[in-house]
């Protein structure tokens, strides 16, 4: 059996090994087995009466945990097995904090130890207070647009409208002990950058992914990039189709408006503000990708993203303050919305991407109508083609063959030619060969 998250072999002790220790008591727990090889067989260990004396005392005086120390005896020889629990409170090895991930164990320093410090304690970053900053610092305009906002959604009652910028932290929980939190900061103060490195917006049109045609940068309080951002995205980066209805003039966007708000404030709402790396939007032709520096709830998927889901915000204080102003959704349904609003506009699904590095959702334009395949230049069966089995999602070479009474060879250079423009991508061979929408 390998190693995994909860198992570590070791051939033989080391004191050193109490780093392994820490690393499972931070995290999952786990158990480590003294006298195995890398694969689990059993090799034997020697002294394990001293041992077994020795390592309970160890790990409880320099770790300050109890954990089982067990003898095992086979015919190979006899090995150890130390059971580690995991414990509620920070456990350090000489001053170091280790964390077992996956089969390794890191050291923990910078803003991942902070991290991890705070959720042992049941704190979250938005949370923590910043000395010697007061409420007169931060934007009267902003607390004048946040109660604006709130009342006109119902979620403030009407008699809000004349309270105070401190009533206004206290009744959001925004302060701690007289002290603002970093979440008011990045909320209401003109320049939440002085406290916060990376608080602001990136985005920018690329016509390839090596080639950025132009550029900007969103600062200001989290409102006012909010605002600025949507502002931008709906009047500079993207188009608008005009239409008329009667004397009332109609503007259709490329994304559903909603949505595009919606990712946004998810990112704004999710991002790990400890990276200190802005939010950035990149925006092209036919697509737009929205990326927070981030990670999801412990132990979830991006496909649990998809399904019903409860709410856990990343910054909780922040996410509260946008439910108050009428922003945001309470009960998790952000990519549910956000997929509706997309095929209410006859658009594709949204994907969402994740890595350890963070999270991207991605916005495609339906590329399949007459206007935009008559711009790519394509035949005339290339383009009913498309039109005429995109509810079916694929085409066949003899489907196409025969719809089109062509020889098989002309309908294979068709498609091939549609999968070179990145409008099909193939599966199967010759006359079993597949073509799936995009």
């Amino acid at each position: 059996m390998p190693e995994t998250q909860n198992i570590e072999y070791k051939s033989v002790w080391k004191d050193e090994y109490l780093r392994w220790i820490c690393g499972f008591a931070n995290a999952q727990g786990g158990r480590i087995y003294i006298g195995k090889d890398d694969d689990g067989n059993v090799i034997g260990i020697k002294n394990t009466k001293k041992l077994l004396g020795d390592l309970p005392n160890k790990i409880t005086a320099i770790l300050g945990i109890v954990c089982d120390v067990n003898l095992h005896g086979t015919e190979q020889g006899d090995y150890i097995e130390i059971v580690v629990d995991p414990q509620p409170n920070p456990v350090n090895y000489k001053g170091e904090y280790h964390f077992r991930s996956g089969s390794t164990k890191q050291e923990l320093k910078g803003a991942a130890l902070d991290k991890f410090l705070l959720q042992k304690y049941g704190r979250k970053w938005d949370g923590v207070t910043i000395p010697n900053v007061s409420v007169t610092e931060l934007k009267e305009e902003t607390f004048k647009f946040f109660k604006e906002k709130g009342i006109a959604s119902k979620r403030l009652h009407e008699t809000c409208r004349h309270d105070t910028p401190e009533q206004l932290i206290n009744n959001l929980k925004l302060a701690d002990n007289g002290h603002l939190k970093r979440a008011a900061l990045l909320l209401f103060h003109p320049d939440p950058e002085k406290f916060v490195t990376g608080a602001f917006i990136k985005i920018g049109f690329f016509r390839t992914n090596t080639n950025l045609l132009f550029q900007d940068d969103i600062h200001g309080n989290l409102f006012e990039q909010i605002e600025k951002t949507m502002e931008l995205l709906l009047t500079k980066y993207t188009k608008a189709m005009i239409s008329y209805k009667g004397l009332s003039r109609i503007e259709t966007y490329e994304y559903p408006e909603d949505a595009l708000r919606e990712a946004l404030l998810n990112a704004v709402s999710h991002k790990d503000y400890a990276g200190c790396t802005p939010i950035q939007i990149s925006v092209y032709d036919d697509k737009v990708m929205i990326w927070n520096i981030g990670q999801l709830p412990e132990n979830w998927t991006v496909d649990m993203l998809q399904e019903k889901h409860t709410s856990i915000p990343y910054n909780p204080d922040i996410a509260n303050a946008f439910f108050r102003s009428g922003y945001v959704e309470a009960w998790g349904r952000g990519i549910e919305k956000i997929n509706e609003l997309c095929a209410e506009a006859g658009l594709p699904l949204p994907s969402i991407t994740y890595n350890h590095s963070g999270c991207w959702i991605e916005f495609r334009k339906d590329i399949y109508n007459a206007d935009s395949l008559k711009e790519r230049r394509l035949n005339e069966r290339q383009i009913d083609a498309l039109l005429f089995f995109k509810e079916k999602g694929e085409i066949t070479s003899s489907e196409y063959a025969t719809k089109y009474n062509v020889s098989d060879r002309t309908a294979r250079r068709d498609l091939s030619d549609l999968v070179v423009r990145e409008l099909l991508k193939n599966e199967g061979d010759n006359k079993f060969s597949r073509y799936i929408f995009m």
